[in-house]
């Protein structure tokens, strides 16, 4: 890694979006902020922001999907008259199996066990495998990294991540994984950095935007979290339904005579917000709530729901001290963490108005128990750094 001149991009497939980063080398400085959002509808937009955050580029495209997003990104970074040479590039990977944890060096091997994976996130995996083999054609002697969003719940305590199933079963892989893995470890960073005192405390944080998920962490780690097996669970999202009755799903496959293929489809795509209300933008089904009752039986759903796990992970940790807004909606819908915490009084947790209509990083009244706070997250920088570590110790070693 040239890491005098070099730059790094970090890539961050979303099921419906793509953010895009690039870091100088040497130094994790972020030079350019990008995203291409609504893909696959007729709004898509791909905008770009430099270093002190102002627009220098937005157009609307038409973007079918993930791939033609990623090519678009390539092409303009290598079109962009201020030159960054890339010597890097790290991706958000959702999920590695049972035996990919840690950020990996992307070779052949791996790019063909990530494909074996797939029906563990099929909202995802695909776009993030064809997002690596973009990338190793435009960039072809560039190294590439996973960084594996299950990563950061891998050590949770076994009671929380097995199924009470047969042994055997977790054996091949059938336990709770976890995901957002990269957004907590980045919100867990700026808590350590900031907050005079985290050791000990009891934190809950909850990522919300189009996939949701909230998690436990204590002394810096994960030891519960809403999602499991796959991210279709835990939390009612955008177009995925959360945690279901099992017999839902044999009645799904028996009485309603559906395929495989076509649950699958129903439950990554056309479940949760979308399902109910006919579309996943909060902001939207906020504004309709008014006027049309399917709207507001959709938010009321999405908060309790959030209310109901906040209740349940408090439980594991023995208490709440600090509660975290983050991701899309949790950072940018005052409406939401409004709903959301006002009836969890018997938790401590009191909001001050003022501070959450501002989305102020503390926004606590000062009679609460419990610190809430919005923070937000930055997929990205965690891709960089853990592209910098890796590829750094890769080079020591060699000399």
């Amino acid at each position: 890694m040239d890491k005098a001149s070099g730059y790094i991009l970090a890539l961050n497939c979303g099921s419906s979006s793509l953010k895009f980063s690039v870091f100088q080398a040497a130094t994790l400085k972020c030079c350019l902020r990008g995203s291409v959002n609504h893909i696959g509808q007729t709004d898509s937009v791909l905008e770009v922001a430099g270093a002190e955050g102002g627009l220098i580029y937005s157009n609307k495209v038409r973007i079918a999907d993930i791939a033609s997003a990623v090519q678009l990104t390539v092409e303009w970074l290598k079109n962009y008259p201020e030159k960054h040479p890339v010597v890097a590039i790290g991706h958000r990977i959702v999920q590695g199996g049972p035996c990919h944890y840690e950020p990996e060096i992307i070779d052949d091997f791996l790019l063909t066990t990530l494909g074996q994976y797939i029906h563990l996130a099929p909202n995802h995996l695909p776009h993030e495998i064809a997002a690596i083999k973009l990338c190793r054609t435009a960039f072809p002697d560039i190294t590439q990294v996973a960084c594996f969003d299950t990563c950061f719940h891998k050590d949770m305590p076994d009671y929380a991540r097995y199924y009470p199933l047969p042994v055997r079963l977790r054996e091949e892989g059938l336990v709770r994984y976890g995901y957002h893995g990269l957004s907590y470890e980045y919100v867990s960073g700026r808590l350590t950095k900031t907050e005079k005192e985290i050791k000990g405390k009891k934190i809950i944080i909850a990522h919300l935007g189009s996939g949701a998920s909230m998690a436990a962490i204590k002394d810096g780690k994960s030891v519960e979290t809403t999602m499991g097996f796959s991210p279709m669970g835990g939390l009612m999202m955008g177009s995925r339904p959360g945690d279901l009755d099992p017999g839902a799903v044999l009645f799904l496959l028996t009485k309603m005579k559906m395929k495989v293929n076509e649950v699958e489809n129903l439950f990554n795509k056309q479940s949760g917000l979308k399902a109910l209300a006919g579309n996943s933008d909060v902001k939207k089904l906020i504004e309709e709530e008014a006027f049309e009752p399917l709207a507001r039986e959709a938010v009321t759903m999405f908060c309790y729901q959030a209310r109901k796990a906040i209740g349940s992970l408090a439980t594991a940790l023995g208490g709440i001290d600090i509660l975290v807004f983050t991701g899309g909606i949790g950072e940018n819908s005052p409406v939401i963490r409004k709903r959301i915490c006002n009836e969890l009084n018997f938790l401590g947790i009191r909001l001050s108005k003022k501070s959450n209509r501002k989305s102020l990083r503390n926004i606590s009244s000062s009679k609460s128990k419990v610190k809430v706070m919005v923070i937000k997250t930055d997929e990205e920088s965690m891709i960089a750094l853990h592209t910098q570590n890796l590829l750094h110790v890769k080079s020591l070693t060699k000399h």
